[in-house]
């Protein structure tokens, strides 16, 4: 186990940077038997959900022996039980349960969830990453779309993909709106800054009442 404050979904490369001795000796057992190791989300000082992630590459060795490795993230779990030190080892292990996903989902919610994220990166000005329709999954834009941390940690537990992808478009739906709220009022302070041409009243007719 490898825990850190830190969200990694299914399909994610995870690149790290390995300094502490227990870590070191971690990825140097992985490397050497083919082992996959665990990052559990340290939140509120607990450890209860996390992602299997695999050991891909040792990237650069540093002469102190510190590495930079890349990773890739696999099944999401749940912690068991958590052994702060394994016998005979540095670092910490754990018993999991992995669950079970379910990542069919249907076409047009799909291609919904992908159309609501081209208008807000539209409303945010900036270029949305190239993600082909096929590869397309509720985990493609998970770090990109302004989900809290909470949030994060909330879809990391959603098992079926239906259910991740009608999370993200509640919260696209709502984020949009803000956005769009915020630059409807963004033209307003704007256009009172220039000169208007206002059309005069006719006041032959005017009474008091």
């Amino acid at each position: 186990m490898f825990p850190l404050q830190s969200i990694f979904f299914p399909g994610e490369t995870v690149p790290l940077h390995i300094f502490e001795p227990r870590y070191r000796q971690l990825i140097n057992d992985c490397r050497e038997e083919a082992l996959t190791f665990g990052i559990p989300v340290f939140k509120d000082k607990t450890i209860e959900y996390g992602t299997e992630v695999q050991l891909v590459e040792v990237v650069n060795t540093y002469e102190g022996g510190e590495m930079d490795v890349i990773c890739i993230a696999r099944q999401v779990f749940r912690v068991l039980d958590f052994e702060n030190r394994m016998p005979g080892k540095l670092y910490a292990g754990a018993v999991v349960s992995f669950l079970e996903a379910d990542n069919d989902a249907d076409e047009g919610l799909r291609k919904q969830v992908l159309k609501r994220i081209k208008v807000l990166y539209d409303l945010m000005a900036v270029e949305m990453p190239q993600v082909p329709f096929d590869k397309f999954n509720s985990y493609a834009f998970a770090h990109k779309m302004g989900l809290s941390f909470e949030q994060e940690y909330e879809l990391l537990q959603l098992t079926n993909e239906t259910e991740r992808l009608h999370y993200i478009d509640d919260h696209l739906q709502s984020t949009i709106a803000v956005l769009e709220q915020i630059n409807t009022t963004k033209a307003v302070i704007e256009m009172n800054g220039h000169f208007k041409n206002f059309d005069p009243l006719d006041f032959e007719d005017f009474t008091l009442n």
